[in-house]
């Protein structure tokens, strides 16, 4: 078990807490394996404890969700799950499925089915799944880089925490930066060099993202190097 509460408090002390209308907050990292999920999971969680609103963790990594199976493996500390539900509050999505899907009478089937979602924490905290299983053979899917999902979301919740996949192998960060209210770098020591960290930095505000800031997982201070914007330190064994 990885407890960063410690730390996520003092990370959503930095953020400060959303005013009014909902807000959402994505972590990525320029490289896999630095724990975006776990920190993005324990953020999500320790939000959950405070917000007036349910926090809702979107899995965004498309290809290897984790999310949902991780809360279900800790019912100690998310509390036991409850039955699925849709994702959408209003039918839309966050991505399409090239082609689109049909009935059994081939009429279209809506890209929402495919992704479902079942709350923890008594209901404070929601985590989605996408489908993948019900993909069609040679069905691809691909996000939009323009949706209405995360204006409807957010109308429902306290802050969306999205869990997007490394930079390494997957744009989709990019693609969602500029529809986000800010973004949180992961950075694990060990795991490939500053300059990684600063090319995504920047790709990410050219995107249109807004870096709020890092969170160091597994990190001890590095010498010769000062991140240019605000840094919580995350220890993850």
């Amino acid at each position: 078990m990885i407890d960063l509460t410690r730390e996520m408090a003092e990370l959503m002390s930095a953020l400060g807490r959303p005013a009014g209308r909902g807000r959402a907050l994505m972590f990525v990292s320029a490289l896999s394996g630095e724990g975006v999920s776990t920190v993005a999971r324990e953020y999500a969680r320790c939000e959950a404890a405070f917000a007036a609103k349910p926090v809702w963790l979107i899995d965004a990594d498309l290809r290897e969700q984790s999310q949902m199976d991780a809360l279900v493996r800790e019912p100690g500390r998310f509390g036991p799950p409850g039955p699925l539900s849709q994702a959408s509050p209003d039918g839309s999505a966050f991505f399409t499925l090239v082609p689109p899907s049909r009935d059994a009478q081939g009429l279209p089937l809506g890209d929402d089915r495919f992704l479902v979602a079942q709350p923890f924490l008594d209901k404070r905290l929601w985590v989605t799944r996408f489908c993948a299983e019900k993909l069609a053979p040679g069905q691809r899917v691909k996000l939009f880089e323009q949706t209405g999902y995360w204006t409807a979301l957010k109308s429902h919740a306290g802050t969306v925490v999205v869990d997007a996949p490394a930079a390494d192998r997957s744009v989709h960060a990019l693609q969602l930066a500029g529809l986000m209210d800010g973004v949180i770098m992961v950075v694990s020591e060990g795991e490939g060099d500053t300059q990684s960290r600063l090319a995504l930095k920047a790709d990410l505000e050219q995107a249109g993202g807004k870096v709020l800031g890092i969170v160091y997982n597994r990190a001890r201070p590095q010498k010769g190097w000062t991140p240019p914007w605000p840094a919580s330190r995350a220890r993850a064994s």
